[in-house]
């Protein structure tokens, strides 16, 4: 059977590893931390997996927490009146919730790559806890008929280099600060169905909400996203998890009051419970060359990493994950050549192009066309349903998202006009 090597335990290198171990291959794995490391370390992110990356999971009978974690069953947009902060209602230019087709779901990673990596070791998969360098990658190439490398961070991403005609931009557009809460109140709009809520705050920046399960059950996560330089950009720094939370907080009720009303009982989960920090968006080249002239395949956001102002990362991971392991088993005995790893990058690019547009789109400042799409939605429950469910499948927006004649065409199309 042939052998193949997965560096990094994340959502893409665990469900790829479990996918390959599944239909028998033999699978290393390497990570640089144990289970209980992961268990018990830091949050490394946020998290709402919509329904086809779900999916991929269930097909693998991977979706453990399934039954555990709340179920997301809408969207919501809420848009601050531009340059307008003092508490109250009114701050609200836009305010609606639409469904889901199929619900989503956060599982802290802390939880499921713990769960995952202890489930690939009982399955007897080889776990190898070290953190690789090139120098290992070049050994192993040697040895292994593939080498994956799905860890997107340190000297590993450097094998990759950037793809300037897909990476617009070279400078990180968000200041990202996170804390898992227990204690939250319910939306009063929809205080019977679980929603994500994306607050937009016109030239500051944006606080995504959504509900969790970690590894003390049912949370909710605390996301800002702010413009570099801006006044959510103050996290920098502040390494105490407490005085976090207490600026999250204390920007919360400034930006978003609605958001903050029913935050009044909010405290942090644990101790590992937030995480600040900031990464230029980028898209690189799929293939890293060793110094021995050996290939290795890089996978999910060491490839391609948006910012996760759309809430794609968990997502684009479990998608590339499929769609690299359809390869794989498609590939049979035939050697994993450098034209095989383009043409499963390219597989895998058919599906992360739209995400990385429609992020990149939405990183910027919004054209009135958009505006008047996100304004219309709350008057309109059909264009709320599709805007929403764009985050399950993003190729969508290419129907009515980026061209104001498309858009116009669209909102006629709806109301008959």
């Amino acid at each position: 059977m042939r052998k193949i090597l997965v560096v990094g335990a994340g959502q893409s290198g665990l469900q790829l590893a479990l996918g390959l171990q599944s239909h028998g291959y033999e699978v290393t794995l390497m990570s640089n931390r144990t289970a209980d490391e992961i268990r018990t370390g830091r949050v490394m992110s946020t998290q709402c997996m919509f329904d086809t990356a779900l999916q991929h999971e269930r097909d693998l009978q991977l979706n453990f927490w399934e039954s555990q974690a709340p179920k997301i069953e809408g969207v919501g947009i809420s848009v601050a009146v531009p340059g307008s902060f003092d508490p109250g209602p009114s701050q609200r230019a836009i305010d609606w919730v639409g469904k889901l087709d199929g619900y989503a779901q956060s599982v802290d990673q802390r939880v499921k790559m713990a769960g995952w990596m202890e489930t690939f070791a009982q399955r007897g998969g080889q776990l190898v806890i070290h953190g690789a360098a090139v120098s290992d990658l070049d050994y192993f190439s040697r040895t292994y008929d593939l080498v994956l490398v799905s860890a997107g961070k340190g000297e590993l991403v450097s094998m990759f280099g950037r793809d300037a005609s897909r990476s617009p931009y070279s400078e990180p557009q968000r200041a990202l600060a996170v804390s898992y809460v227990h204690g939250l109140g319910p939306r009063p709009e929809h205080p019977d169905f679980d929603a994500v809520r994306c607050n937009l705050v016109p030239g500051v920046g944006e606080l995504f909400i959504m509900p969790t399960l970690t590894t003390s059950g049912r949370a909710d996560i605390l996301f800002w996203e702010g413009i570099p330089g801006g006044p959510l950009d103050v996290f920098n720094g502040v390494k105490d998890p407490a005085e976090h939370l207490s600026l999250t907080l204390e920007l919360m009720e400034r930006f978003t009051p609605w958001e903050h009303a029913r935050a009044t009982k909010a405290e942090l989960t644990d101790a590992q419970g937030t995480l600040a920090g900031r990464y230029a968006p980028t898209i690189r080249n799929p293939i890293g060359r060793l110094p021995g002239g050996g290939l290795v395949l890089g996978v999910a956001d060491v490839v391609v990493a948006n910012d996760p102002i759309t809430g794609q990362g968990s997502n684009s991971a479990s998608k590339c994950a499929a769609a690299y392991l359809a390869s794989i088993v498609e590939q049979g005995d035939k050697p994993f050549d450098e034209e095989w790893m383009q043409a499963t990058f390219d597989r895998y690019w058919e599906t992360a192009q739209h995400v990385t547009k429609w992020t990149n789109a939405m990183l910027g400042v919004p054209p009135e066309h958009v505006l008047n799409l996100i304004g219309a939605a709350g008057q309109l429950p059909p264009v709320a349903h599709r805007f929403v469910n764009g985050f399950d499948n993003p190729a969508d927006f290419e129907n009515f998202f980026y061209e104001p004649e498309k858009t116009e065409a669209y909102l006629a199309s709806v109301t008959g006009a």
